[in-house]
């Protein structure tokens, strides 16, 4: 029965994750995750594209538990610091400062603290049991797929990452057009010609991920974080952990109704935990009988928004264990990780890496349980590391992207690139194009081109391929509605205001 199967395949999953070296990989994900989430300026998609290269030496399983670890460990991370020092040290904290710190200036910083991270610990809880129930179906229903569907599903990616990143449509079209172009660079998979490597040989195995993301992400990050010139504000005093029976009471529907939200949201492609926090805390602010109490330290404002974007960093985990599509950011980089690791991500991984997909969904439960254990007691120790000030931190984050990128071949070469990108990376911050479409623009395109190529060898050079095949022509037909979506007035409109309050 599919049920005894389940069964079965957790515990396997679970004695692959609880073996000595794997706990310890993933206690080791989940306290830089938190660490990550806990110092402003330096996000889980930076500091992973600092670890690629660490994972090298690690058996696949144990490299993405620990990858996968630092990155729902930020998520709770994050909302350590925008509870005490109204400082978000991730995307998807940003909602959790407007009600989180005006708590902690009460003096309920505690309460905050511990409703966040239980409503984190149940949503990161469901979010996991989802993967199971639907990670099989899934899988299936992408072994089904020929190369024009994969085709037209990666269109439908693409497309998605455009609507739901924050910012200018224009500018995030652009963005992943220039990472399909950057995705160009390389020998032909076909012909094995060599395209656009300017005669210089490190080229013709294409850009290298790392060192695109660290000099993208973690470089750019730190420059523009330098410019801010972080301010520290007073330090906020500790009372009880606990929260009330009243806070309980208003805390508990929100945290259900934010894990249901994340849990959906996570899925899409492109929107992830941050999409999924906002949505979460205009919910909220949308059903509640008195909308005047929220940016004075509702508890609805902080539980809602913490449970959807650690329900959705697990849900996002779907598209790319399945379909080996990244639905965001750091999801391009475990694909890269994967790649590195000589795995191809895609439903094959389910079956033919059984250790590997179950291991890493066990280690996922093992990951959030540790993260509750380590995060209540640790946050005196959290809150003294905010003391120490950002121009210590960056250099040392300087450092350690060049040792990685300097790693990965042992040549100057990448060192190089990931100071090319790093320039790229501020220009972009400068001209407000985000930098997660390039990504996916670059992670998606040469795939996208290799199963075009496939489906048009396969029908003879006849593009109507992709409309016979019943699966493409759902995914195009999809891809079509979104761009009209994109188009409608109302529908930008509502996409302006939640990503508003962001910038707000």
């Amino acid at each position: 029965t599919p049920v005894m199967d389940l069964v079965a395949n957790l515990v396997h999953g679970f004695t692959v994750a609880l073996t000595p070296i794997n706990v310890f990989l993933c206690l080791i994900g989940a306290l830089v995750g938190t660490l990550v989430g806990v110092l402003p300026g330096v996000g889980p998609v930076a500091t992973i594209a600092m670890l690629l290269p660490i994972t090298f030496g690690l058996p696949p399983v144990g490299a993405l538990i620990m990858l996968a670890g630092i990155y729902y460990g930020a998520q709770y991370g994050g909302s350590t610091t925008s509870i005490l020092v109204n400082l978000p040290g991730e995307a998807s904290s940003v909602v959790t400062c407007l009600d989180g710190y005006q708590m902690a200036r009460k003096g309920r910083a505690g309460a905050a603290l511990s409703i966040s991270a239980v409503g984190s610990f149940f949503a990161g809880t469901v979010g996991t049991i989802i993967i199971v129930i639907f990670a099989e179906p899934l899988t299936r229903m992408a072994q089904k797929f020929g190369p024009a569907d994969y085709c037209s599903l990666m269109a439908l990616g693409l497309v998605a990452a455009v609507v739901l990143a924050s910012g200018s449509v224009v500018k995030a079209i652009a963005m992943v057009f220039l990472g399909l172009l950057f995705g160009l660079v390389g020998t032909d998979v076909n012909t094995g010609a060599q395209r656009f490597t300017f005669d210089v040989p490190e080229l013709s195995d294409g850009i290298d991920f790392a060192p695109i993301a660290m000099g993208l992400f973690g470089i750019a990050e730190i420059v523009v974080n330098l410019e801010r010139r972080m301010s520290r504000s007073g330090a906020i005093k500790l009372t009880s952990l606990w929260p009330t029976r009243e806070e309980m009471r208003r805390a508990t529907p929100a945290v259900l109704r934010g894990t249901a939200l994340g849990s959906i949201l996570g899925v899409l492609p492109g929107g992830g935990p941050t999409l999924g926090a906002f949505s979460a805390y205009t919910l909220e602010k949308k059903i509640s009988r008195n909308p005047g109490e929220f940016g004075k330290g509702a508890v609805e404002g902080v539980a809602a928004p913490e449970a959807a974007n650690n329900a959705a960093a697990q849900t996002s985990f779907i598209p790319m264990l399945t379909l080996g599509i990244p639905s965001n950011a750091v999801m391009a980089l475990m694909v890269g990780a994967m790649i590195i690791q000589g795995i191809q991500p895609g439903p094959e991984v389910m079956t033919k890496k059984p250790d590997l997909f179950w291991g890493m969904i066990a280690s996922m439960w093992i990951g959030n349980l540790m993260l509750v254990i380590i995060n209540l007691p640790m946050i005196g120790m959290w809150v003294k590391l905010l003391t120490v000030p950002y121009r210590f931190l960056a250099p040392a984050i300087l450092l350690f992207c060049c040792i990685g990128a300097y790693s990965l071949q042992n040549s100057t070469f990448h060192v190089a690139q990931v100071a090319i990108f790093g320039v790229l990376g501020y220009i972009f911050v400068r001209l407000g194009c985000e930098g997660a479409p390039f990504l996916l623009g670059l992670v998606l395109g040469p795939q996208m081109e290799e199963y075009f190529r496939r489906a048009m060898l396969l029908s003879r050079g006849d593009p109507m391929v992709f409309i016979q095949r019943p699966i493409s022509l759902g995914l195009l037909i999809a891809t079509a509605i979104l761009l009209v979506l994109m188009a409608l007035p109302s529908i930008k409109k509502a996409r302006e205001e939640a990503f508003q309050e962001e910038d707000g």
